[in-house]
């Protein structure tokens, strides 16, 4: 049976560029490493394993601003090709782009490809580029929803809490672009957060994890239609690795820890949890925060 998922490994990562480059690069005499260049840590690959753990599809999205995207490099090895690898590996990208806050995917396909986007929603925008002097592209895009289990007004409504009450969170777009009542994800506009180093501002990242933990513990009340006014009482971050490209935040229940329905008791609760920032698919930051739960006073 095929799986898709992310590359894990130093040595899945070289078959998947390997892949990549024999099917898009190799028949047009360029040189091994011609296939990747300095956008891979910050991008999301995806590729698909058959039975014997072989790499027989890959693709790749990249952020090009907060709220699109560009696909490249998707490649089907030459056996498993008309077996809808390709649809597979284009559905996954879509996916995570919805998670992350997509609303429109951009991509430049080959000429004999562009029938095959069509079939899949996405639009003829016309002539892109020439490659190697002879094989045309063109732009295509297409514009993305939610995802279908995202809970859009309960996300709507926290993020007017946080622009209405933290003027700095307004300025910085944070944004929930996923929450399914267990994984909770949150972006921002990455232009107005780099630093000199091109790279995310320490304090926009440890922003960004703060408001996520709280809007985490913020959207747990509203489900269980509880009460209570939520305080961070302990925070720590660490910082492992630059934040390239635009990043973002993500809390997912089996982080956290702590008992609701103190509250229903009329006792505080005290929550803990983890959020971790992302370059890409990898983990840039972790924040470890601790919030308190005060019981409304009469």
């Amino acid at each position: 049976m095929n799986v898709c998922r992310s590359p894990k490994t130093a040595l899945e990562f070289e078959q998947y560029y390997q892949l990549r480059w024999q099917i898009l690069r190799q028949p047009w005499e360029q040189a091994l490493g011609s296939e990747r260049d300095s956008l891979e840590q910050e991008s999301i690959h995806r590729m698909i394993l058959d039975e014997n753990d072989k790499v027989i599809a890959v693709g790749r999205l990249e952020k090009s601003d907060q709220f699109s995207g560009q696909i490249r490099f998707m490649a089907v090895s030459a056996e498993a090709q008309g077996q809808g690898l390709g649809q597979k590996i284009i559905e996954a990208l879509e996916h995570q782009a919805q998670k992350l806050g997509l609303t429109e995917i951009t991509l430049n396909a080959r000429e004999d490809a562009v029938g095959f986007y069509q079939k899949l929603g996405y639009s003829l925008q016309g002539f892109s580029h020439l490659l190697f002097d002879e094989i045309k592209h063109f732009v295509m895009n297409k514009a993305l929803a939610h995802a279908h289990d995202h809970q859009e007004q309960v996300s709507t409504a926290l993020q007017e809490v946080w622009h209405k009450t933290i003027p700095l969170s307004k300025v910085m777009n944070i944004k929930i672009s996923y929450f399914d009542g267990k994984e909770l994800i949150t972006h921002c506009d990455g232009d107005f957060n780099k630093n000199l180093h091109n790279t995310m501002f320490a304090g926009s990242i440890y922003t960004l994890a703060t408001l996520s933990g709280w809007g985490w513990v913020y959207l747990q009340l509203q489900q269980q239609q509880l009460k209570g006014d939520i305080v961070l009482a302990k925070a720590d971050i660490k910082y492992h690795a630059p934040i390239a490209g635009i990043g973002y935040a993500k809390v997912s229940a089996e982080s956290v820890s702590g008992d609701f329905t103190r509250l229903t008791r009329g006792k505080n609760a005290r929550i803990n949890l983890t959020a971790h920032l992302y370059s890409g698919e990898d983990i840039a930051a972790t924040f470890t925060g601790s919030y308190a739960v005060l019981v409304p006073t009469p």
